[in-house]
């Protein structure tokens, strides 16, 4: 018997980073790093100049909570938007500006649908996630789940930018293990692929019916003669 294979909670937080660095570096052009050391702590807040939370459920329940430094917010919403195109002097050069909380709030939107899309695949469990809550704060504020959790975690992962700016990231969720019973193969739910197959079919079936009808036709018209 093989020996069985078992995902931690620390397992499901590498995949959130990398859905983080993944997501980011992708969207900025920029190298966006995590550290290799994770910290145990017993609580988490949303600290200044930028928090973030995205709530999660469904085969687990958990908090994602996001900490960006004033600098940091800036050069990854600016960074993002130039890497987009837009010139750099129509940009907000305060991390207090509307549109910077509303370029990272999306950017959250894009990364926790990264991480459970990761989860889907390698889990093969669903979870969901709440639009994300961005606030420009210059206080600690306490943010905890709404649900009973038997036995919490929280970590937080230190996040550097392409500057060297620093944002970090916290993660609550109760203690948990998935245990692999047998093998499976992981499906790629990809919905560009998905339509792009279906288009695909609906072509080959109409250009299927056009031959069929043009038979068809061509035997009905030798059949009377013309």
């Amino acid at each position: 018997m093989s020996k069985a294979t078992t995902v931690s909670t620390d397992e499901i937080l590498l995949m959130l980073c990398r859905s983080v660095t993944g997501v980011l570096t992708s969207a900025t052009g920029t190298d966006i790093h995590y550290s290799a050391m994770v910290q145990k702590i017993n609580k988490t807040c949303l600290k200044p100049d930028i928090g973030c939370f995205v709530l999660f459920d469904g085969g687990f329940s958990g908090l994602v909570v996001t900490n960006f430094s004033a600098p940091a917010a800036l050069e990854i919403y600016q960074t993002y938007l130039t890497n987009m195109g837009l010139p750099a002097e129509e940009l907000a050069q305060q991390h207090t500006a509307d549109e910077v909380g509303n370029v990272l709030g999306e950017l959250m939107n894009q990364i926790v649908g990264d991480f459970t899309g990761k989860i889907g695949k390698e889990l093969l469990t669903s979870i969901n996630q709440n639009q994300p809550k961005m606030l420009v704060i210059n206080k600690e504020v306490i943010v905890s789940i709404n649900t009973n959790l038997d036995r919490p975690q929280a970590r937080r992962v230190t996040f550097t930018t392409g500057n060297n700016n620093i944002f970090y990231l916290e993660l609550a969720m109760d203690k948990t293990e998935f245990i692999k019973l047998h093998d499976f193969d992981q499906q790629d739910a990809n919905p560009d692929r998905i339509i792009d197959e279906a288009r695909s079919r609906a072509a080959a079936a109409d250009a299927q019916s056009t031959t069929a009808g043009s038979t068809a036709e061509s035997a009905l018209l030798e059949e009377l003669g013309l």
